[in-house]
């Protein structure tokens, strides 16, 4: 998730949260290329963070996610615009770090991404976002969610706190050709 910043009194307020459509991933695209280098590290080198985007952030990417059953997109949109979104994989196989902190593998959902447009930080939308979002891993059987979020990144551990996530463990996560220290946070649903 991108550090919060102050919102405008109405921004994020009357964003209706919704499940994604397979017609918004060219703004998922877009909102992922603004919103990802928020929460990285003020001294991660901008290519890094591009070669991420490329690799993981494409609209076709979304558009496979948005297409494959168990991939939830959640968005929140306002007047026609994308303000935020999450991405959670049920039924996944986790990645043997994550899975190294976790009692079911199986049964356990990854938040794979969070995250608001500057212009709704601030407002509640990342709450709404994250209630809809346990909502519909919950609805998908899954028991437990786990995520990773970067050590530095105080306020979206902050957030996730707020939450209901605590510290699991932690695991590695390849940004470009950095490879950074991330906290595994878990909860229960």
């Amino acid at each position: 998730m991108a550090a919060e910043s102050p919102a405008s009194p109405h921004a994020g307020a009357r964003a209706d949260v919704r499940a994604g459509r397979i017609d918004d991933a060219q703004a998922l695209a877009e909102l992922a290329a603004l919103t990802f280098p928020l929460a990285c590290p003020a001294d991660m080198p901008a290519a890094d963070q591009r070669a991420f985007i490329a690799a993981h952030l494409t609209a076709e990417h979304f558009a496979g996610h948005l297409s494959t059953a168990g991939h939830l997109v959640i968005v929140a949109e306002d007047a026609g615009r994308l303000d935020g979104y999450t991405l959670t994989l049920v039924g996944e196989p986790l990645d043997p770090e994550l899975s190294a902190v976790v009692a079911d593998p199986v049964s356990t959902a990854y938040l794979s991404k969070c995250y608001v447009h500057p212009r709704a930080q601030g407002s509640g939308l990342a709450g709404r976002l994250m209630a809809a979002t346990l909502d519909a891993a919950r609805a998908a059987g899954a028991v437990q969610i786990v995520l990773g979020v970067n050590g530095q990144n105080a306020r979206a551990q902050a957030f996730y706190r707020r939450a209901g996530f605590a510290v699991a463990g932690e695991r590695t996560f390849t940004v470009g050709r950095r490879v950074e220290r991330d906290l595994v946070l878990s909860r229960t649903l």
